[in-house]
């Protein structure tokens, strides 16, 4: 997954009012209508209608913006994701609109992420997190208004108390009516089913949800963005949080967060987690890399290559090596799977981590040579040969490295005829395995290659 050119952001320069356009409507009483005004002047290129987004409208709306994200009401809700979507969107060579940096709205970023963090508390089934109790609201009442199998006439008649869960008896009610009595005027508050979200309201959470992440996803193209994100833990917090749960989680939200964190993975430091910055969720960084590694071995084809193209920057700040190297065999095993998937893209993406991940330390060299079908594969991207040429030479660069390895260099002879073969039949490559057969052939504590001499060097 390349880090895509296509997201933009922010308010652009000038632009004034101009007559509408069919497909927009224009005009209107309220401010988001008239803020968003149709452009007459839209390059050629744009086919369609599209929307001219003042300069000065995320400053004068910043918070106004911050506000409603934190308001929690659908319509303000609505307003404040629709207007960042707009402002985070930007055409492919869109020359309308600048970039805008988070730091430019203070509390967005946190704003944003209250969104999803209120769908992730409501996100796991009820039934998983509810606790067997007796319902005490209405106890001296004729009518209880939970239903005749909840009506109580007496709250010290233990035998009339139901039992909501197979783990409520007589004994627990007994152990109830000791504790501490609660006062009537909370009895709203402890009651299950009050106030609880219905299907429709679930699902409005859900897609507002999806909405802020797609938001985050749109900052994180933004070069202005990138450390601003990188840099704080909530953040990564819940965008390694979403992909942990990828198995019960929207596919979509964790999609968005794979794609943001693909994008500042260059900048991501591990030890965030341990860092003295506050937390708002318990993660490691072991738990962080276990999440990658449960993505990497998922079955959509999207999501484990994202996940081989993260690992594959994460692995590049020598300060994630600690963690990221205990997993290093899985790593390994399933990067070789992937270049056995026909798609260009999980082949690309394999090959764009191992190429980091050899040049971490010996160790990696050894355990990747000795991954069953690694060279047979590595070779059949060059000799295919894999349609992006960068790919071919990087799985070349690989060989290369393992080669240099004198370990690996008895397990790699049995392919010397291979490596000749695509020397004088493939010009792009001749030079990179002329010196692997240098290092197989020539070097003195060699024995096998100094006996055969087969390249007179």
């Amino acid at each position: 997954m390349q880090k895509r050119e296509v997201k933009g952001g922010g308010g652009s320069g000038g632009g004034g009012s101009s007559a509408g356009k069919r497909g927009r409507p224009f005009g209107g009483n309220n401010s988001f209508s008239s803020s968003f005004a149709p452009d007459s002047v839209a390059p050629s290129a744009l086919l369609g209608p599209s929307l001219q987004v003042h300069s000065a409208f995320a400053d004068q709306n910043n918070k106004r913006i911050v506000l409603a994200l934190q308001s929690g009401l659908k319509s303000e809700l609505t307003w404040a994701l629709n207007t960042l979507t707009l402002l985070s969107f930007k055409e492919k060579d869109e020359v309308r609109k600048d970039a805008t940096p988070l730091a430019k709205i203070p509390g967005l970023l946190d704003a944003l992420l209250q969104v999803i963090d209120d769908w992730r508390d409501i996100s796991l089934p009820k039934e998983v997190v509810k606790r067997p109790r007796l319902r005490m609201l209405g106890a001296n009442s004729t009518f209880t208004g939970f239903g005749n199998e909840y009506k109580m006439s007496n709250i010290n008649d233990t035998s009339s108390h139901p039992s909501v869960g197979s783990g409520t008896s007589i004994a627990d009610a007994n152990a109830q009516k000791s504790s501490t009595k609660v006062h009537p005027s909370q009895w709203w508050a402890d009651e299950d089913g009050l106030f609880n979200l219905d299907d429709e309201g679930r699902a409005e959470k859900q897609q507002c949800a999806v909405a802020a992440s797609n938001i985050l996803r749109n900052f994180s193209f933004m070069p202005e963005n990138e450390v601003i994100m990188a840099q704080h833990r909530h953040c990564l917090e819940t965008l390694f949080q979403c992909i942990d749960d990828h198995i019960i989680e929207d596919d979509e939200l964790v999609t968005n967060s794979l794609e943001t964190m693909v994008n500042l993975a260059a900048m991501i430091d591990l030890r965030i987690f341990s860092s003295s910055k506050p937390s708002f969720i318990k993660i490691t960084e072991k738990r962080a890399v276990q999440a990658v590694m449960g993505i990497l071995g998922s079955s959509v084809k999207a999501w484990h290559c994202a996940a081989a193209e993260l690992i594959g920057r994460l692995i590049i700040n020598p300060d994630n090596e600690t963690f990221l190297i205990p997993f290093a065999p899985q790593i390994h095993k399933r990067l070789i799977d992937l270049l056995s998937i026909p798609a260009g893209d999980a082949q690309a993406a394999a090959i764009g981590a191992i190429f980091h991940l050899v040049e971490i330390n010996m160790d990696c060299r050894l355990r990747l040579a000795s991954e069953r079908w690694a060279i047979d594969r590595l070779l059949k991207v060059i000799k295919t040969p894999h349609p992006v040429p960068e790919v071919c030479r990087k799985a070349a660069l690989i060989l290369e490295t393992l080669v240099s390895e004198p370990q690996n260099r008895g397990s790699l002879l049995a392919y010397e005829n291979t490596f000749a073969e695509i020397l004088f039949s493939d010009g792009r490559h001749s030079d990179t395995f002329a010196r692997i057969l240098y290092e197989l052939t020539s070097r003195p504590s060699n024995k096998i290659s100094a006996a055969r001499g087969i390249w007179g060097m």
